[in-house]
């Protein structure tokens, strides 16, 4: 399958869920996040995690710990923003509060959710 149009696509799933707020078990999430995003590239797309926008400002507006007030105002509602401005979703297995968030408000919004790298299309130009 091909499309014409070239996607955002926001790489939903576990990230904090079930780590404890252990920072190695935080970091191998995040890994397997970015694991997706080199096929969604490949594909002619634009990958996007929301942890990648939304650490780095919760780091410069002075947060200390996981869960912190902080964390709270920005992880989440960061996701959101981007959901605003993305074309499309995939969910990757796992429990995730955050990314069963992300897929409500895709389906709000009416962009599609991609449960595998294989369902998105290639980009093919135009």
């Amino acid at each position: 399958m091909t499309t014409d149009k070239r996607m955002m696509i926001l790489i939903a799933g576990p990230y904090r869920s079930g780590t404890g707020d252990d920072p190695q078990k935080m970091a191998a999430n995040l890994r397997r996040l970015e694991e997706a995003s080199y096929p969604i590239f490949q594909a002619g797309h634009v990958p996007m995690i929301g942890e990648w926008v939304a650490l780095p400002i919760w780091q410069t507006a002075g947060g200390q710990s996981v869960g912190d007030a902080l964390y709270d105002e920005i992880l989440h509602p960061t996701a959101g923003r981007l959901i605003e401005r993305c074309d499309a979703i995939l969910r990757l297995p796992g429990d995730s509060k955050g990314a069963d968030n992300d897929v409500k408000l895709a389906h709000a919004r009416g962009i599609p959710v991609y449960y595998n790298i294989a369902e998105i299309p290639v980009y093919g130009g135009g």
